[in-house]
């Protein structure tokens, strides 16, 4: 039976952990690409019928990574799947201060793993799918990059964090260009979810006031019930990707 293949960063705990369980269902095949596996995932996946591989890897180690995200692809059969899409996800806040008060070895982590990593996955997505492509495969190819509206928008004590996001639009948008040059290119979005109830809120509602001029919106976004479940925003990111037009907007907004 043709599966529809997809692939998630971050898969073990919050947005990333919901998407793949929204994706759950015996005719898909997800792989999930995490620091730590999820045991309650495997359960999830066995009771529905979906052949599930949780892999353990650093995404600070981008090379090593993407480097095995393209020997597996190549390694798949294109006659098996239906569709494939890469889901980059995992992103990383480091302690939240101004870049002068910031740890080095912090800031390269976070561009490292929410700029460097998406590129090089999306680099072997890309490359080894072709490689089905260029043997007859027809199927649909989508990178979908989880961005966030602090990629469009500057905030103290964000640098690393905005840098990364505003990097992943950009980067979007060349690689869109890239494969509008082919007849069955990939369509790539880089789209922000909107505000969820994530850890990463946790951590900026938690910050110093005095390093983090704007933590008070961040209180009021989850005193006031204005934060997304990362169940409803993982089934919103589904539905988004199932629409005819995907990739049609490079960047966008799912609050538009």
């Amino acid at each position: 039976m043709n599966q529809h293949l997809y692939i998630i960063t971050g898969a073990s705990r919050g947005m990333g952990l919901a998407l793949a369980q929204a994706l759950l269902s015996p005719n898909h095949r997800v792989l999930g690409i995490s620091r730590q596996s999820n045991e309650a995932l495997k359960v999830a996946a066995q009771a529905q019928s979906t052949p599930l591989t949780q892999w353990t890897l650093d995404l600070s180690d981008s090379e090593a990574a993407a480097q095995a995200l393209q020997m597996w692809l190549s390694g798949l059969k294109p006659e098996d799947i239906a569709s494939a899409t890469l889901i980059n996800n995992a992103g990383v806040i480091p302690t939240i201060a101004p870049l002068s008060g910031s740890q080095p070895g912090e800031v390269a982590r976070a561009l490292r793993v929410g700029l460097e990593a998406p590129m090089l996955l999306t680099h072997a997505f890309l490359n080894a799918s072709f490689g089905w492509v260029n043997a007859g495969w027809r199927g649909p190819r989508k990178v979908l990059n989880i961005s966030s509206g602090l990629g469009r928008r500057p905030m103290a004590s964000q640098a690393p964090y905005c840098a990364a996001k505003a990097g992943m639009d950009h980067f979007s948008r060349c690689v869109a260009l890239d494969e509008a040059q082919h007849e069955h290119g990939a369509r790539i979005v880089s789209l922000a979810p909107g505000v969820i109830d994530t850890d990463m809120q946790v951590h900026l509602r938690g910050a110093d006031a005095a390093q983090f001029p704007d933590r008070s919106r961040f209180v009021s976004l989850h005193t006031d019930g204005a934060l997304s479940s990362c169940e409803d925003a993982a089934a919103r990111l589904v539905r988004y990707l199932n629409q005819a037009d995907f990739g049609h907007t490079v960047v966008d907004d799912l609050r538009h």
